[in-house]
């Protein structure tokens, strides 16, 4: 006989933890290979681990509700010794992903936590924190010390010439809420677009007058269902696109490099129970407006139910982040890192505009875009608000 170990595989797109959700065996249970094991969420995606090996269960790691890294144990399979057992870093795979995908290579499983040769201890989060800054641990804690964002705050500040803040006492009587797994994942995902981006945003007014009578023409045909403004937005968006390759794109900030996709894989934030989700609209310039309208509801169920699947939540190239009618005048979105721009369309408002020389009541939203400073220049987000706008305003050939 001989022992499997199975890790929590890396699942690409940043990943570093996830949290478990439903266990399928238990200790004695005799297991094939392909057999479900254990589900877990992410931030994006409930994903289920199947066993890359038979054999019986003798150990199994982790609690129900609870995190766990990126390549720390889950389960431990006896099985024959003369299985073929694949090596432990390939214990299992993300599910095959579209050979149209432009995702860029994911970093490797974060390092568990130990002290070896005098190296520092730190969490897989901390270090994947520090590899990102470029940071060096040793530099941080001493030998045997654990480093933790405090300590790599602490640092930036000192590197930047800041004060280090001063630690205020927290009243007494507050109630300590811990975040979940997918609100952690957000929240470090956010810090580190906004540690490594530097932002800025353009915005601009936009006359859906235009579009709001085709849309209500098209909703008052019989048999199909209503037409809101993200399919004319996203159809508006993938014209203007090609004309701006350096915006489609990620940038790869360890070597200096923008890399452009032909194909847009457009992300759709999604507000959920447990916080924004992306998933991924793949191609969707090659569908019609009715094929957008069916398939963006559909990701936005799947996000909500945590069934997106891991090519649903991979590859964007450019993210849309809409609020709908609880969108405000304009906002100021974070790009979706690594990619390097995002657009964010305001609640439509009926508002005085001037047109033909006279002044008439129309409807107006506005449209906002923050991108990438160092590889996208503010000229760049006006040319191309300006194309979605002249797309939006003339609606008919989206129709």
């Amino acid at each position: 006989m001989a022992r499997f170990e199975f890790r929590l595989p890396d699942i690409g797109e940043g990943v570093t933890e996830a949290e478990l959700v439903e266990w399928h065996v238990a200790p004695g249970d005799r297991v094939e290979e392909g057999q479900l094991l254990v589900s877990a969420s992410t931030q994006k995606a409930t994903v289920e681990l199947e066993a890359p090996v038979p054999g019986v269960v003798r150990e199994r790691h982790g609690e129900l509700g609870g995190t766990i890294q990126v390549g720390s144990l889950l389960v431990v399979i006896e099985t024959d010794a003369s299985a073929s057992a694949p090596a432990p870093a390939q214990t299992t795979a993300p599910p095959n992903v579209a050979p149209s995908q432009p995702a860029m290579a994911p970093p490797g499983p974060p390092e568990t936590p130990r002290h070896a040769h005098g190296k520092a201890l730190a969490s897989p989060a901390v270090r994947q924190r520090a590899r990102d800054l470029g940071i060096d641990l040793a530099g941080v804690a001493k030998p045997g010390e654990t480093v933790t964002h405090a300590d790599l705050d602490r640092l930036l500040l000192a590197q930047a010439g800041a004060p280090e803040p001063a630690t205020v006492p927290l009243p007494p009587g507050g109630e300590e809420v811990p975040l979940g797994s997918v609100r952690r994942q957000i929240a470090r995902r956010m810090q580190r677009a906004k540690d490594r981006i530097p932002h800025f945003t353009y915005v601009d007014e936009v006359d859906v007058t235009a579009l709001e009578a085709l849309r209500a023409r098209l909703n008052g045909q019989a048999g199909n269902p209503p037409l809101g403004l993200l399919p004319f937005l996203i159809s508006a968006t993938c014209r203007a696109l090609p004309a701006f390759p350096d915006l489609n794109a990620r940038f790869d900030d360890a070597r200096d490099i923008l890399v452009r996709y032909p194909a847009i894989h457009l992300g759709i934030a999604v507000q959920t129970d447990k916080g924004l989700i992306v998933p991924v609209l793949h191609e969707p310039e090659r569908m019609t407006l009715r094929e957008i309208a069916d398939a963006v509801p559909l990701l936005a169920r799947k996000a909500r139910e945590g069934a997106l699947s891991v090519e649903e939540t991979a590859g964007s190239t450019f993210t849309i982040s809409s609020l709908g009618k609880l969108g405000g005048i304009a906002a100021t979105p974070i790009v979706n890192w690594p990619e390097v721009a995002i657009l964010a369309p305001g609640r439509m408002v009926e508002r005085p505009v001037s047109r033909d020389g006279a002044v008439k009541i129309g409807t107006t939203l506005n449209l906002s875009i923050s991108c990438d400073h160092r590889v996208i220049d503010g000229a760049v987000a006006a040319d191309f608000i300006r194309s979605v706008k002249h797309a939006l305003e003339r609606p008919d050939r989206m129709a």
